[in-house]
């Protein structure tokens, strides 16, 4: 059989939202228990694929899910389900994660706005310059360019 025809099953079983991440992040699809497969159970692509799955979802200012977000707590929310804990605000998670240059950034990481001391968003890195994140009262969980060259990029651990 071919991938090809693979890929119907597979995207059905993944679901719509995964699909779309898939498709976001450049990424391939491969039968469970392929080396792929492997790096697609990293915590940091889980949360991502977590994000995605949230698309559509409601800001609410505190709002930590399941079923409305506020930034950080989107962040929160899905490396929770990837089995990692981040601390609640964007500062927070600014503070518990290693900074990684631009250069170096990777699906997964998270994407911080503002400055040291004074960080006011937070996103997770979905590829080509772009962000899951739940961006303000009145909109919803979306993907998006990031729009701001004053970015920095952090790994959790």
């Amino acid at each position: 059989m071919s991938a090809f025809n693979r890929v119907p099953a597979v995207l059905t079983r993944a679901g719509t939202a995964s699909a779309l991440t898939l498709a976001a992040v450049g990424g391939g699809i491969s039968l469970p228990g392929t080396a792929p497969d492997a790096q697609a159970l990293a915590p940091a692509t889980k949360a991502l694929e977590v994000a995605a799955s949230k698309q559509g979802a409601p800001y609410g200012y505190g709002a930590t899910g399941p079923n409305s977000f506020d930034c950080s707590g989107l962040t929160k929310y899905a490396f929770k389900h990837a089995g990692k804990e981040l601390p609640r605000t964007a500062q927070q998670q600014y503070n518990a994660t290693k900074r990684v240059p631009p250069a170096q950034r990777r699906n997964g990481d998270l994407v911080f706005f503002g400055y040291p001391g004074n960080v006011y968003h937070v996103g997770i890195y979905a590829g080509h310059g772009r962000i899951w994140h739940s961006p303000k009262t009145g909109a919803v969980v979306r993907l998006e360019k990031i729009w701001s060259s004053s970015v920095q990029y952090g790994r959790v651990n």
